[in-house]
């Protein structure tokens, strides 16, 4: 969706696919894909989670799906359920479609492209599960869009909302290369950038970042939230290592410019596949991340 991540200043270290301007979404979508499938056994523990509060759902609507990934895990979760992924890239929504016919949920599954909040508009039923993946901070009135939201939702339904949660850490605080608190200094350039990035959005409306408190302002009752790790520890699978190499990528391509030039060196010294110091070698390469779920439901009788 246009107003949506953008891949350069997320402040999660997630490489995010809803920033739709001129990006070329069929070469990033493989990279897409592969993050989200090695963040699915996160993604289904907070699915069983979601799940006592929301047993049997009839429509699920993922908010900013991008190739579908989490669409289908939620498609599994819930094999009652109708899912919809909406997004704003046409193609990454084929690419949803496709993996939800290869998983065997097509028949169940259907897409909406267009910009939040807006699109759900062409729902057909009223949601009685709404997942939105980071997504709700890159529109430039958060409790409007939540409250957009909630009125989507059917009586009792639930809002899931992923915002928060930890920088995921990579590597230790001393890799024996350079300064020690590498991913720190990174963690704060991104943080600088992603307030530059609210700031810069046209009517951006500054919010405290109180989700569930945001969730409990614009109607909807029972907020609370939990967060949900992702721990791989060294040694790494080949998939998780290159993940760890292309969040590094990223780093140097979009943040080399705001890292002193000290660091700069470190992320090219790491990225260099003949260096045995680098991702590509080193025995103490480890995945850890913490996703933070906020969630509330409209009340019963509301419609």
């Amino acid at each position: 969706m246009g107003h949506q991540h953008d891949h350069d200043t997320h402040e999660r270290n997630h490489l995010h696919h809803h920033d739709h301007g001129d990006r070329d979404w069929s070469a990033m979508a493989p990279r897409l894909e592969a993050e989200a499938e090695l963040f699915s056994p996160l993604y289904a523990r907070a699915a069983a989670w979601l799940s006592k509060r929301q047993p049997h759902p009839g429509l699920v609507v993922d908010a900013g799906s991008g190739p579908g990934v989490v669409a289908c895990v939620l498609a599994e979760a819930f094999p009652g359920a109708r899912v919809v992924a909406a997004d704003g890239s046409g193609p990454l929504l084929e690419r949803a479609r496709a993996r939800a016919e290869r998983l065997g949920v097509a028949d169940r599954f259907s897409t909406v492209e267009g910009d939040l909040p807006d699109a759900l508009g062409d729902l057909d039923y009223p949601v009685d599960l709404f997942w939105a993946s980071r997504s709700l901070h890159h529109l430039a009135d958060q409790r409007a869009a939540l409250a957009a939201f909630a009125e989507r939702l059917a009586p009792g339904g639930t809002l899931a909302l992923l915002e928060g949660g930890l920088p995921a850490r990579y590597l230790p605080r001393d890799i024996g290369i350079g300064r020690p608190g590498l991913q720190a200094r990174i963690g704060a350039v991104e943080a600088e950038l992603f307030t530059a990035m609210r700031a810069e959005l046209p009517g951006a409306v500054a919010e405290t970042e109180d989700w569930p408190g945001l969730l409990t302002s614009v109607g909807l009752h029972g907020a609370t939230s939990r967060t949900f790790l992702l721990d791989l520890p060294a040694p790494l699978s080949d998939e998780a290592r290159a993940f760890v190499v292309a969040m590094f990528e990223h780093y140097r391509e979009n943040l080399g410019e705001h890292l002193d030039a000290s660091d700069l060196a470190t992320v090219e010294q790491l990225l260099d596949p003949d260096d045995e110091a680098s991702l590509h070698h080193r025995p103490d390469v480890f995945v850890l991340a913490a996703h933070t779920i906020h969630v509330a439901e409209a009340e019963f009788g509301n419609r």
